[in-house]
């Protein structure tokens, strides 16, 4: 009988010790709270719902799922590939291998771009558009917290875009969301947009072979790493969006803290007579927007 079975398989508190000494064998730090996560994670509930059920005998299928995700974050794949999902903004996406994983950085730049965009005093509407796009949580995010008409996503990963492709289908935003393969601006020319956002590669290839293998080695490298001095993706993007630009839209970069004065001269060569550097909630330059109108 299924309660005859449940009552025999190990509690989740018994289950989250065998593995929180499994992760800590394997070099894992904290691997109590990392079990914990984990399990809250394939149940997709919260860490503290895990606490207080912590002596039910759980689902077969979820303790299936738990067993998986250790045994991948045991091997040393990052957290949210391991559990094949991420929490961003508002929403829960898919996630593996085929993209960034995206950090909370990245969600202060959207900020950015839906405070310009509903302070500019034009109304609502237009086309937005997420260069390098990822799993698609910009796009996503623009979409649903957003008023624009319509969301262009470019990737120039199909695999990727194809991932992108399976969140559309699985947030099924009302403003539609249109995932297009290319590389940067590419794939947008001959249109205006009200909006063009993107978080470019941007480290130094020096910068990109010092960093922590868990990144380097598992999380894709045409998504972190952008020529010799980190701004080929930038440089790229400042050079060719003033065209795509609807008077008085934004191009809103993420950007590296070291090369902030770097690229306000980038800008000023490419003919943006307006750009503001904001800094992330560290205090640290990280966002660049260039206003088109202010535009050579």
């Amino acid at each position: 009988m299924p309660d005859a079975l449940a009552a025999r398989r190990p509690s989740i508190a018994q289950q989250l010790a065998l593995a929180a000494g499994r992760l800590e064998a394997l070099g894992v730090r904290n691997g109590q709270r990392e079990a914990t996560s984990l399990w809250a994670a394939v149940a997709g509930v919260a860490r503290g719902e895990v606490w207080l059920r912590r002596d039910d005998a759980p689902a077969e299928a979820v303790a299936t799922r738990f067993w998986e995700a250790v045994q991948r974050r045991s091997s040393g794949i990052p957290f949210a590939y391991a559990v094949g999902r991420v929490a961003y903004r508002r929403l829960e996406l898919s996630l593996d291998a085929r993209a960034l994983i995206p950090r909370p950085e990245t969600e202060g730049l959207v900020d950015l771009v839906l405070q310009v965009t509903r302070d500019g005093g034009r109304g609502t509407g237009g086309v937005a558009a997420d260069i390098g796009t990822g799993c698609g949580c910009i796009a996503l995010s623009l979409a649903v917290e957003g008023d624009f008409d319509r969301v262009v996503a470019v990737e120039r990963s199909p695999e990727a875009a194809l991932l992108a492709r399976e969140n559309v289908a699985l947030v099924r935003p009302a403003t539609p969301v249109e995932l297009r393969v290319g590389d940067l601006l590419g794939p947008l020319a001959g249109e205006r947009f009200r909006a063009i956002v993107a978080n470019p590669p941007y480290l130094t290839t020096a910068e990109y072979a010092a960093l922590d293998p868990a990144v380097r080695v598992f999380e894709p490298r045409e998504a972190l790493e952008s020529g010799a001095d980190g701004l080929d993706a930038t440089r790229a993007l400042l050079a060719g969006a003033g065209t795509l630009l609807e008077s008085g839209g934004v191009l809103a970069l993420e950007i590296d803290e070291r090369r902030a004065d770097q690229v306000r001269a980038l800008a000023r060569e490419y003919g943006w007579n307006r750009t503001l550097v904001h800094e992330d909630l560290f205090g640290r330059p990280r966002y660049a927007l260039a206003f088109a109108g202010e535009h050579r």
